[in-house]
């Protein structure tokens, strides 16, 4: 009898059976003023080519992309990185309102980050070290990849704010 009650509340709690939640809503201006350097860069090619050419959303991708960092908004570091992900010919824009309370598509479902990168394309990294490397998989299901549309893009402009506001003296 208990191993059916159990049963029985393994499947009205549906929150375990999500491969990803928050317990907070995502809040920019926090993912910023926590992140250890945020920078523009160009996804260039790979350091690591996928073993089996098939793009996931679950899980650590195998492969690895290498990127070239045109500006540092927030701190200084590498004038190359590279991140876990799949290179790729389309682009994945993100197109809620800035500024973003939510991931872009590509990582709206698997493992709460997008994963993929436009291969040319320019991308805002939020990026947060973490056992000697940068990484964007830290804040689950908030924009610390995003693809941008020109040095101008809406959400770059915001985020530079506020790591200028965060900055200066009061």
């Amino acid at each position: 009898m208990n191993r059916y009650f159990l049963a029985l509340l393994i499947v009205l709690l549906p929150s375990n059976a999500y491969p990803c939640s928050r317990t907070t809503p995502v809040d920019p201006a926090e993912m910023v003023r926590f992140a250890d350097l945020i920078v523009v860069a160009r996804a260039v090619d790979y350091d690591r080519a996928p073993s089996d050419h098939r793009i996931t959303t679950t899980g650590v991708p195998d492969s690895v992309v290498r990127f070239e960092i045109d500006e540092w908004v927030k701190g200084k570091g590498p004038t190359s990185l590279s991140l876990h992900g799949y290179l790729s010919a389309a682009d994945d824009f993100n197109e809620i309102t800035v500024p973003y309370t939510f991931v872009r598509k590509g990582g709206r479902s698997g493992s709460c980050f997008a994963n993929s990168y436009r291969e040319g394309g320019r991308f805002l990294l939020v990026l947060k070290l973490h056992k000697g490397a940068y990484n964007v998989d830290w804040y689950a299901l908030g924009p610390t990849n995003e693809q941008l549309h020109d040095g101008e893009d809406p959400w770059l402009v915001w985020v530079r704010t506020q790591v200028r506001v965060a900055q200066s003296p009061n």
